[in-house]
């Protein structure tokens, strides 16, 4: 039916109109074609991380040439080799924010390998906020950051700090290592809750958590940990070939003290030579326009150096030479 009425449109028009109408697009297609002829001549490949036979976390060697175990890091170096972006920005971030925290991690005792936990969390993104609630690098939420000593309200959100969400983080690590006695399980603790682990161990009659059969979020989560621990000690296995000028470099900043009600945090921001935005881009615990200090609290707010705000290539230098090539 649609062909004849196409027929009786097409039969009063010349032979010439018609070729040289639909001409143009056919050389088109012709060109478009052989150009991608040409580009399916390049060998484009995809390559996986391979699988290790064993990684060793907080001291503990892990066997992972059992098919499930192969497996399940297969997924989880395949997640971080692919989703380009955020393992790069993951890596950027991790240049400004693991000088902070890894101190804080040997001062209480507690591995430095979780700081690959923190990396999976939140990007090492302070501001990182789930869909469930939880916050900050650590991404607490707001009942456990309250249990584990944290100022959370509509003022101030002590999970957006990075000092103090560290250390609370620590309580949490090092109390969960007390009940458990070993770092796996403190880690899988950490994304299922404690009694969580323990009940399951219970049920299943094995301490061994990575023999546990878990809810899924959870059974990955330990892997992720795994690979992000691999991908830190080499992107260059994952095709990652960053400069030292890439990553991000530490804020260079100076502190005050604040011991009275502040009612207009862009006035006060202002008179201390800086920005609202810069105030709260360095201190995203600051939640509200204002900031009051009650009973004698008191609080201590970074203000950038002025004069070292500027991207420095040739100053920038990296947490682990093994991030960068050059």
């Amino acid at each position: 039916m649609m062909i004849n009425t196409l027929r009786r449109k097409l039969r009063g028009i010349p032979l010439v109109v018609i070729l040289l109408t639909v001409f143009p697009f056919l050389i088109s297609a012709y060109c478009i074609g052989s150009e991608n002829n040409d580009n399916s001549s390049a060998d484009t490949r995809y390559t996986c991380v391979s699988v290790p036979r064993r990684i060793v976390f907080c001291g503990d060697t892990v066997d992972l040439t059992r098919y499930d175990r192969h497996e399940r890091m297969d997924r989880e170096l395949m997640a971080f080799s692919f989703m380009h972006s955020t393992s790069i920005q993951t890596i950027k971030r991790a240049n400004r924010y693991f000088p902070v925290i890894v101190p804080i991690l040997k001062e209480n005792g507690i591995p430095e390998d979780f700081k690959y936990l923190m990396a999976i969390e939140s990007a090492c993104n302070p501001l990182a906020r789930s869909g469930a609630g939880a916050a900050g690098l650590w991404q607490f939420m707001p009942v456990t950051g309250k249990e584990y000593g944290l100022e959370v309200n509509s003022h101030v959100d002590e999970r957006y700090h990075i000092v103090k969400a560290t250390y609370a983080a620590c309580k949490y690590l090092r109390e969960a290592y007390n009940k458990f006695g070993d770092w796996i399980s403190v880690a899988a603790s950490y994304n299922a809750g404690q009694g969580r682990i323990s009940q399951q161990q219970d049920r299943q009659y094995t301490d061994e958590t990575l023999d546990l059969y878990l809810v899924e979020e959870t059974a990955r989560y330990i892997y992720r940990i795994f690979a992000a621990k691999l991908l830190f000690d080499n992107p260059s296995a994952f095709g990652f070939r960053l400069k030292a000028s890439d990553l991000y470099p530490q804020i260079h900043y100076r502190t005050v003290k604040v011991s009275e009600t502040i009612t207009d945090l862009a006035r006060f921001a202002k008179s201390q030579g800086t920005t609202y935005a810069l105030l709260k881009n360095l201190n995203p615990w600051l939640r509200d326009t204002s900031l009051p200090c009650k009973n004698g609290k008191e609080y201590v707010i970074m203000l950038p150096d002025n004069d070292k705000m500027n991207y420095n290539p040739d100053l920038t230098l990296p947490y682990d030479r093994k991030w960068v090539v050059d």
